[in-house]
């Protein structure tokens, strides 16, 4: 919500419009406003002039000599690595690298049946082996360099120009890559939660290495860097609401479509193989979250601990309101529920995290909570995709609202403070919020589809019959647990 000089018919406008944006992904009919949310004009400060009368009786004129600035204007300080910043990016970079291993993996595996543990596992390894290496040869070329709206280009390709002592901000541009590619390695890694089961091994190498370069570096582009257009456009995406979570969940849904169902579904069970996995993963993924959007402030200052507090309110509020929905409609608060709305909470705040105070950070996650289990399931029945582990229900829906609701939430002291420039009217700036997240479902959807058909049409995409009934634990790599 905006600032604390907002007032309460401002406040409960925005709520409103929150909740009709809600009902309108959960399938419920939207409000349609009469008037627009007027945002809390800035006081300014203007000096008075006065004119001082002139004293007549004064017989002595003193004259005052004329001082004339002889100095010269200092020059700009150079830029300078701040150690206190740089230590809190290290520290970030680590945890967000925690998220996917061993947290996702733990949370991934603890979720499929036991002979497709391992499988799913390597899953998450081979997001951090492979995405690390495909980065600095030419994704993070791709996103961050060039002057293109849309695409970067291969100037710091194997990071040519990338120098010991070169800056992004106050921290080494060395920390910046290396930073950026723990988000590249986790948004590939949730899109596994989707192909759980049924993917070739192989496939999906080929897959995510072409993944990170089409569609991956485009968006992160688009959205971070200094020329891309939604960069430009005033959109607002603190951690990766678009680039990260509705990328990885859209391109989860069409490989889903692509593969098909599983063997089995809807005749055997296919229960979660061991719930204390998922819950260790789930907890590992929440503290490392605090280095995915505490770090996205690129330092150690107010945002970044405004950005952590948030982030703990929204996943806090999302996993209770959650378990209350499950409660009223399954009759049991389930261990995998809590567990599954804290991360929908978690995604649902990343794109605000840098840019809504705490009240409007617990009206998000009270509704991610809702919104994200109507995902995994009323609209997974009705699209009728086999997504095994609700990549798409948790992160594209979570995303979703999370992006739109940025537009809504957004804290104008913080907004100031922070020196981000927002749209003109409120409305402008939630359609630019609702234009990011269009682009991002239309090109992921789009782009995704064309690499799994090539792939599929070389060397197919999914197991045969009698690998996935043995397990792809065994079939694709020779190993299973006892």
């Amino acid at each position: 919500m905006n600032s604390q000089d907002e007032g309460w018919g401002t406040r409960m406008k925005k709520i409103l419009m929150a909740l009709s944006l809600s009902g309108a992904l959960l399938g419920g009919s939207a409000v349609v406003w009469a008037e627009e949310a007027v945002s809390t004009p800035v006081a300014e400060q203007t000096a008075a002039a006065s004119d001082a009368a002139l004293v007549a009786e004064q017989a002595v004129v003193t004259e005052v000599p004329v001082v004339e600035a002889a100095e010269e204007a200092a020059p700009a300080a150079e830029p300078t690595v701040n150690s206190g910043d740089t230590a809190w990016i290290l520290v970030s970079t680590a945890l967000v690298l925690l998220m996917t291993i061993p947290g996702l993996a733990l949370f991934y595996g603890g979720m499929v049946r036991k002979k497709n543990v391992l499988s799913t596992m390597m899953y998450s390894l081979s997001a951090a082996i492979l995405v690390s290496l495909v980065w600095v040869i030419a994704g993070y070329s791709l996103a961050f360099s060039g002057t293109g709206a849309y695409f970067g280009d291969l100037s710091k390709m194997m990071l040519n120009g990338v120098s010991f002592n070169a800056l992004t901000g106050t921290i080494p541009e060395s920390l910046f890559v290396i930073f950026q590619m723990t988000f590249a390695i986790i948004t590939v890694a949730i899109i596994s939660g989707s192909v759980a089961d049924r993917m070739k091994y192989s496939a999906f190498m080929l897959f995510i290495a072409a993944w990170v370069l089409v569609v991956y570096a485009p968006i992160t582009h688009w959205v971070w860097a200094a020329d891309g257009w939604l960069f430009k456009a005033g959109a607002l995406d603190f951690a990766g609401g678009t680039v990260v979570h509705i990328n990885a969940g859209v391109a989860g849904l069409v490989a889903a479509y692509m593969l098909g169902k599983r063997t089995g579904l809807g005749r055997e069970s296919m229960a979660p193989h061991n719930l204390t996995l998922t819950v260790i993963g789930a907890s590992l993924i929440w503290v490392g979250w605090f280095g995915f959007n505490g770090g996205s402030a690129l330092g150690a200052g107010e945002r970044a601990s405004m950005a952590i507090l948030v982030t703990q309110v929204a996943a806090a509020a999302a996993a209770f309101s959650w378990l209350a929905a499950e409660r009223l409609i399954r009759g049991k608060a389930s261990v995998l529920g809590g567990a599954s709305g804290a991360v929908a909470g978690l995604v649902v705040i990343t794109p605000a995290a840098g840019f809504v105070d705490v009240s409007g950070a617990l009206i998000m996650g009270l509704l991610g909570g809702v919104v994200c289990f109507w995902g995994i399931t009323a609209l997974k029945r009705l699209l009728k995709a086999d997504d095994a582990l609700d990549a798409f229900g948790l992160h594209a829906v979570g995303g979703i609202l999370g992006a739109i609701l940025t537009g809504v939430f957004y804290s104008d002291e913080i907004i100031k403070a922070a020196g981000v420039a927002l749209a003109p009217t409120f409305a402008g700036q939630l359609w630019i919020q609702i234009e990011g997240v269009l682009a991002t479902i239309a090109y992921s959807a789009v782009a995704t589809f064309v690499i799994l058909k090539v792939i599929d049409l070389v060397m197919g995409i999914r197991v045969s019959a009698e690998d996935e009934r043995m397990g792809l634990d065994l079939s694709q790599h020779g190993e299973r647990i006892e």
